[in-house]
């Protein structure tokens, strides 16, 4: 029972001690800077896809699917609005917009050829949300605290403008050992 009062009193005077020496605007501001740096941080991070790579997408996509079709092959691991719906093309932001400078990859099956694609996908930012043709197919999505494998982040935030308008998917190439 000794220790426990012990314990007690030595929690306490620590923690009137570090409130006493801190202010809360000191704490706030401490906690923003962190916030802050962390956040400027995380757009030029390495972004591990080796566990996305190695999968195959299993997922059949109906033929005749068009590019404005949230079936179509190629958007296997989209989470967004279609540019090819927004003003823009499958590939290309709609004027006014921006590629987002980081972006995220899926491996996508074409049912015509069999072979598997790796697809980046880049947010197209700098105009208010499209709001149209959204999809949110999530193939082999990971969790969240694996940014680069996860596709509900905000790719805009390290443009100049945050602002998400649409997603445009890029064929990069091949997907090594793809047959």
């Amino acid at each position: 029972m000794d220790f426990l009062k012990l314990l007690d009193r030595f929690t306490e005077r620590g923690t009137r001690k570090v409130a006493q020496n801190t202010g809360r605007r000191g704490f706030l501001v401490g906690v923003s800077k962190l916030l802050v740096a962390s956040a400027f941080a995380l757009p030029v991070l390495p972004f591990d896809r080796t566990a996305q790579a190695a999968g195959h997408n299993d997922h059949k996509k109906k033929a005749a699917s068009t590019d404005t079709d949230c079936d179509y092959w190629r958007y296997c691991s989209v989470d967004g609005f279609l540019c090819s719906c927004c003003g823009g093309t499958m590939t290309t932001c709609p004027p006014g917009t921006t590629p987002s400078a980081v972006s995220w990859v899926g491996t996508c099956r074409n049912p015509a050829d069999g072979r598997d694609y790796l697809v980046s996908y880049n947010d197209c930012c700098g105009k208010t949300t499209c709001g149209r043709c959204e999809c949110n197919t999530n193939i082999r999505e990971r969790p969240g605290y694996r940014m680069g494998v996860h596709n509900d982040i905000n790719w805009c935030m390290a443009n100049q403008s945050s602002l998400y308008h649409c997603t445009v998917s890029i064929i990069v190439g091949l997907e090594e050992g793809a047959s």
